[in-house]
This record gives structure tokens, sequence and C-alpha cells, in this order.
């Protein structure tokens, strides 16, 4: 794997690759307030070794990532749709699949609909395009933990770290038993290569825009596979129903028992799903510079 600082007009993205340019490049956009690490090296691994040319990168304001001022972030939702092309024009890639976990979901739909040109396929996992408002909200319990964040004293070390640790423990489902010290190492990992933590906890919550991109959600036709845990409590599984319904042609894997996670018990079914999702796509096209 290789880390790599892109700037593209303006903008400071740190990226990193796994396997060989010559493969089909599948590009993951991760959520929220979380930096590329959540995208497991072994995940990526296992699908550089499936044959896919991996791109991971930190979003704007996470990570290695350029940061705004901590409460008044200078862009918006479709500025960081575009920051996905950014990175393929960083690479020279033409065309790519595009897998979003969370946000990172709701950003591979607004460029799937932007960029229709530049994207084989979409694999959109534990998202929404929150068109339908009859669908239930984010459970209380869990907009109750994140309401309490301003009172993490993010300079400190430890508070970070049990914050991290509990709102993973609060995110998962009941299928998978607790891995503190996992989640530990990867907060420890993503603590030590955030450069503003304030600016990555708080920013990402006061975006808006992309609305005109996302109404068009049902005219996508790039092949989609939406994957879903059950127990989901910040994106209810209804959504990932919902979802699969809205883009023509649509698979929907079920993840019986899974919250809102990217769990190592759930990789054998994710990735043979998404390697045979994203298999003999126009492979020559995904290499082919705009």
């Amino acid at each position: 794997m290789t880390e790599q600082l892109i700037k593209v007009d303006g903008i400071e993205l740190c990226t990193e690759s796994f396997g060989r340019k010559e493969d089909p490049a599948i590009l993951l956009i991760m959520g929220a307030t979380a930096s590329m690490i959540w995208w497991e090296d072994e995940f990526c691994r296992r699908l550089a070794d499936a044959g896919r040319f991996v791109i991971r990168y930190d979003n704007r304001d996470v990570g290695q990532s350029m940061n705004d001022e901590p409460g008044n972030p200078q862009y918006g939702l479709e500025d960081m749709a575009d920051d996905a092309i950014r990175v393929l024009d960083a690479y020279g890639i033409g065309r790519a699949h595009m897998a979003g976990m969370s946000l990172g979901g709701l950003l591979t739909l607004m460029v799937t609909v932007k960029y229709p040109e530049r994207v084989l396929s979409d694999t959109l996992i534990m998202t929404s395009s929150f068109r339908d408002p009859s669908l239930p909200e984010m459970e209380e319990k869990v907009a109750a933990f994140f309401a309490s964040a301003d009172q993490v004293n993010w300079e400190n070390e430890q508070e970070v770290l049990n914050f991290s640790v509990q709102k993973w423990n609060l995110l998962r489902g009941s299928k998978h038993a607790p891995d503190e010290d996992k989640v530990r190492r990867l907060a420890a990992r993503e603590l030590q290569r955030t450069r503003n933590w304030t600016a990555s906890m708080f920013n990402h919550g006061l975006l808006t825009g992309g609305e005109d991109l996302i109404a068009r959600v049902p005219d996508i036709r790039v092949p989609a596979l939406v994957i879903h845990g059950t127990e989901d409590p910040i994106i209810p599984y209804a959504h990932g129903e919902s979802l699969a319904r809205e883009i023509p042609g649509t698979r929907l894997l079920t993840l019986d028992g899974t919250g809102h996670e990217l769990h190592s018990g759930d990789w054998d079914a994710m990735l043979d799903a998404i390697i045979r999702h994203t298999d003999g796509i126009q492979k020559s096209e995904s290499r082919s510079v705009k």
C-alpha cells in the first residue's frame, strides 16, 4: 500500500492505494467524521488480491486531508462529491467502481448522478438517499450520544479514545461481540494521524447541499449493490430496502444482526458480493484517462 497526498484544484487530500494499477479501480469513500483507515487494511488487501486497484482517502476535515476552521466549513456535500473525482483525476483514472459507507454512500450517489461517465458501478453500504421522509430516523440513544460530543475534551487523548470506543460499541449489532482492543488500536491510529480533532468531529454535521443531485437518484443506471445491516441504529435497515427499490436493477445484501459497522465478521459476505458485483463490468475502461 502506498499513501499519497494529492492536491487538485487547491484541495489537499490524503489517499492510499492497494494492488496493481493495471487492475480495475475501486474508490472507497468513508462516512462522516471517520478517516480512510476504517476501511481496514486487510479489507483493502483482500479486494486487491481479488484483482482490484483499491483507493481509499480521507475526506476533508478528517485524517491527513485539509481542514477548515472548526464549526465553519467552507464547503458543502457537493464539494465532497467533487473530491472523489479529484482523487480519480490524480491517479489518472477515467472510470472506476465506487463504494461508499454511510455519508460516503450518499456522496457515491451524488458522484454517480453528476459524473455518470466516470462511474462503472456503485456499492452502497449502510446508507440512504434520505428522499423519503417517512423512513425511520436515527435511534434516540445514538442521537443523544452524539449530542454529548461537545462535553468531550478533544485535546485529551484518553477522552477521545474512550469516546471512540463507546461510539463503535453503540453502533455494532447483536451479531458481533465487542472488540474493544481492536477499536482502541484503530482509534489511536486515527488520533495520531488527524490534523484537527475538533474539525473532524463537528464540521461534517454542518454540511448541506446536493439536493438537486439526490433528487435524481432514480435516474442512476449503473449496476448498484446495496449492503445494509438489520440493526443499523444510525440509518435503519428500511433505508437500505428503500434505496434498493429507488435504483432500477439494484441487488440488496442483507446482513442480519449487523449494525452501522464494517465488522470483520461480515467481510466474507461483503467482499464476495462486491467482487461478484464489480467483476467483468467494462474492465478495460477503468484505466482510461479522461
